[in-house]
Formats: C-alpha cells, sequence, structure tokens
C-alpha cells in the first residue's frame, strides 16, 4: 500500500519551489565575477552548454527519482538496492546526501544570518555607516568572527523554519510564490536603474565580449562546468526530496527545463546588475563570495546617487534568494526524520531545527572552511550516487517508465545513455577537479 504524502498543489508551484532551490549565492556572488574574469561571451557559452546537459540529465533524474520511490534519498536508494537484496546498504549509503544537505544548511544559514543583518541594516542606515574599503571590511571581519552574529542567525533559522512547520503546500509552495517573483522584479528594478547610469554600457561591452583564447582555456570550460553543476542544485538531496512531492501527471523534463532557464536568468540578472555597476565607478569584477556581497557592493552602493534605495532592493532580494535555497537544504532532513523516526512534521521541524541552530552557531568563526569540504566533496558526492543509483542500480526500464510519466511524448533514446554514462561520469569529474583545483562550485 502506497504510503500517502504531501504534494505541491500547482506545477508552478513546483517549478517555483525548485528554482528557489536553485537560486542562490552562487548565481550572485560568484557567477558575475566568473563571467567578467573568465572571457565574459566565452565563459557563458561553455556554462550554457553545461546546463543544458545536466538540466536534461541530472536534474530531470533526481526529480524522477524522488517521484518513483515518494520519498528521500535514504528510501529512495535502499528502494533501488532492493532487488539485489541490499536495502539497508542503500539506505545507509543515502545518508550522504542527507548528511550533505543537513551540513550545507548549517553553513547556508551562517551566511543567511549575515544576510537578515546587512538587509535590515539598509532600512537603518547600519549597511552603509562604515567609511571606505577598510570600514566595510572591519565591519564584515566582527560580523563574520566565532559567535559574532548570534541573534540574526538564530532569526534566519526561525525565518526558514516558520515556514518548513506548513509544510509542503502551505509553506514552501506559497513562499516560494511570493518570493521568487518578488526576487525577479527586484533585480530587473536594479537592472534596469543600473542600465541608465554614465558607464554602464562598458559593463554590457565586458559581458558579452569573446575572448577566442579563452573558448578552449581548461580553466574556463572547468569553472564553467562547476558553476553550472553547483548552480543546478544537483546533489542527490533537494531536488531528489522535492520530486517526491510531484504528482505522477506532472512532466517532469518540462519542469526541469523552466528550472534551468529560470536559474540562468536569476544568473544573467545578477552579471547585469553587478558587472555594470562596477563598470559605473571604472573597476573590474575581480572579487567574489562574501567579499563581493558584504564588503565591496555596500561601498560601492555607498557611492551611488540613491545609494541606499539600491541597497535596499538588493539586499532584500538576496534575502529572498537565500531563504528559499536555505527551506529546500533543510527539507531532506526533516523528509528523513519524519520517515525514519515516524515524527510528526512539526516534530521534526523542531529536531531538525535545533540541531542546525546550535551547530550553525558554533561554526560561525571556521564557515568559509565548512562550506568548502561540503561542495567539494559532499556534494558532487551525493550527485554520483543518486546517478549510479537512477541510472545504473534502478535500471533502464525504471528510468525510461518514471522519466516519461505524465509526458505525451517519449524522451527519445538518447536520455538513458547521457545520464548513465555522461552525467555520471561529470559527476566524478567535479569531484575529482573540485578537489584537485581546491574547489570549483
Amino acid at each position: 500500500m502506497e504510503k500517502k504524502r504531501e504534494q505541491f498543489v500547482s506545477r508552478w508551484g513546483f517549478i517555483l519551489a525548485c528554482i528557489g532551490s536553485a537560486v542562490g549565492m552562487g548565481n550572485i556572488w560568484m557567477f558575475p565575477t566568473r563571467v567578467s574574469k573568465f572571457g565574459g561571451g566565452s565563459f557563458l557559452l561553455w556554462y550554457l552548454v553545461f546546463v543544458v546537459l545536466i538540466g536534461s540529465t541530472g536534474v530531470i533524474g533526481e526529480m524522477s527519482f524522488g517521484r518513483a520511490t515518494r520519498s528521500g534519498p535514504v528510501d529512495a536508494f535502499g528502494a533501488a538496492c532492493e532487488k539485489r537484496g541490499l536495502r539497508k546498504v542503500g539506505e545507509t549509503i543515502g545518508l550522504i546526501p542527507v548528511f550533505g544537505s543537513m551540513a550545507l544548511a548549517i553553513g547556508y544559514t551562517v551566511v543567511m544570518g549575515w544576510i537578515f543583518k546587512y538587509a535590515v541594516g539598509t532600512f537603518t542606515g547600519a549597511t552603509l555607516a562604515p567609511e571606505g574599503i577598510d570600514g566595510f571590511s572591519q565591519s564584515f571581519g566582527a560580523m563574520a568572527s566565532a559567535f559574532g552574529n548570534n541573534g540574526w542567525q538564530l532569526a534566519a533559522v526561525a525565518a526558514a523554519f516558520l515556514i518548513l512547520v506548513f509544510g509542503i503546500g502551505g509553506g514552501i509552495e506559497k513562499a516560494n510564490k511570493i518570493m521568487m517573483p518578488v526576487f525577479f522584479f527586484l533585480f530587473l528594478g536594479l537592472g534596469i536603474y543600473i542600465a541608465f547610469q554614465p558607464g554602464a554600457a562598458q559593463g554590457y561591452r565586458y559581458i558579452f565580449r569573446l575572448e577566442p583564447g579563452a573558448l578552449l582555456d581548461p580553466h574556463v570550460i572547468v569553472y564553467a562546468m562547476g558553476q553550472a553543476f553547483f548552480s543546478l542544485s544537483v546533489a542527490g538531496n533537494g531536488t531528489l526530496i522535492y520530486g517526491s512531492y510531484l504528482d505522477d501527471r506532472e512532466d517532469i523534463p518540462a519542469s526541469a527545463r523552466n528550472v534551468a532557464f529560470f536559474d540562468t536568468l536569476a544568473a544573467m540578472l545578477a552579471a547585469l546588475v553587478l558587472i555594470p555597476a562596477m563598470a559605473t565607478v571604472g573597476a573590474q569584477l575581480d572579487q567574489g563570495g562574501p567579499g563581493l556581497m558584504f564588503i565591496f557592493l555596500p561601498n560601492l552602493f555607498q557611492s551611488m546617487a540613491g545609494g541606499q534605495v539600491i541597497a535596499i532592493v538588493f539586499f532584500v532580494a538576496v534575502a529572498f534568494a537565500g531563504i528559499t535555497s536555505l527551506i529546500n537544504l533543510y527539507e531532506a532532513p526533516i523528509a528523513t526524520v519524519q520517515e525514519k523516526f515516524h515524527l510528526s512534521r512539526r516534530m521534526s521541524c523542531a529536531v531538525v531545527g535545533v540541531a542546525g541552530a546550535a551547530v550553525s552557531l558554533c561554526i560561525q568563526g571556521i564557515v568559509s572552511g565548512w562550506m568548502d569540504v561540503v561542495s567539494i566533496y559532499i556534494c558532487p558526492l551525493g550527485a554520483g550516487i543518486a546517478s549510479v543509483m537512477f541510472f545504473w542500480v534502478a535500471g533502464k526500464k525504471f528510468v525510461e517508465r518514471e522519466v516519461n510519466k505524465g509526458r505525451e511524448k517519449p524522451l527519445g533514446g538518447w536520455f538513458y545513455p547521457l545520464g548513465k554514462y555522461f552525467y555520471t561520469g561529470l559527476c566524478v569529474l567535479v569531484l575529482v577537479v573540485g578537489a584537485a583545483m581546491g574547489g570549483i562550485g
């Protein structure tokens, strides 16, 4: 007898939730920097190639795997191994992506605490109060130190779990239906404003320049691959768990296509805001990560006409993008606690929320190293294991049946071999190259 499980109420609710899980800090503080650094259009071309390839294999595969088993990674991997008499082995392996999701959520909670503080500070004036790069650097350093931002971090946890406790349709779906459209609207508004600033045209030329030498540069290809891989949130956890809440009548390949499109759109919007904004003051965008968002951009906004309004719009939009990613990361461990310990939704949220809050408070001073370990090793490992379980262990008949549910026209014969060989190999490549280079996501 099939167990009862919550579902997304609408197709677009599911798509927006998946977009929300994918759109995050990588789109905002890393993509524009890599476009700037790695040849503009040369990087974009490779990035789009990998988005299409990963979106049409890994994203479809994880969504379909979750829907087929109506469960998170633990039971999904167990179900794939059951015919071989290895269900317990599969369930144990399934803990890897769940652990990865929880670890990433804990690190992301620290970042969300920073974002909450800066977003509120744009209204009070505190965010733009420091003087010069050194002032902003000192302010960020104090906040990012051990136990340096406890209150705002707890506020981020509270906001995420206030949404999560209401479940899939009543919490996650409703929140994404509001926050994702608002995010795109706010970033589009910023893009239009920046377009009318003197010097912005130079930024657009810089984005879309085509450097022939960069097209065959291994570094450009590798970082484009890493950016696409991590941006699409394939890690054997979040996308899989959202797929488990999807109705059998839904067309998963079409949904995956929409997720890939809007995730790419979000990244492009960020590039079209940040690179021209830097060009207006004659600067090149060569600083990524937290330093870009919490040091260099506030300093830039401070010098622009209407800087406080720009800062408000930017950090509110970033907060919406961040919270939608955070709830996705916490959902996999919540669902696992529900499934394995038969606890209520509310109690599962309480257990995971308390653990997440406690550990995140303790890692504030080492969050950069924490996130590096999770993103370099655990995320691609989880994605690779999910790919092996779906394409190799579950088998061709299972895969083709599940990906074609809800479709009027079945996917072509290209899908299974591309997923089985190319995508699985890509996961291994991301893991190996990322470990060798100290991270490519």
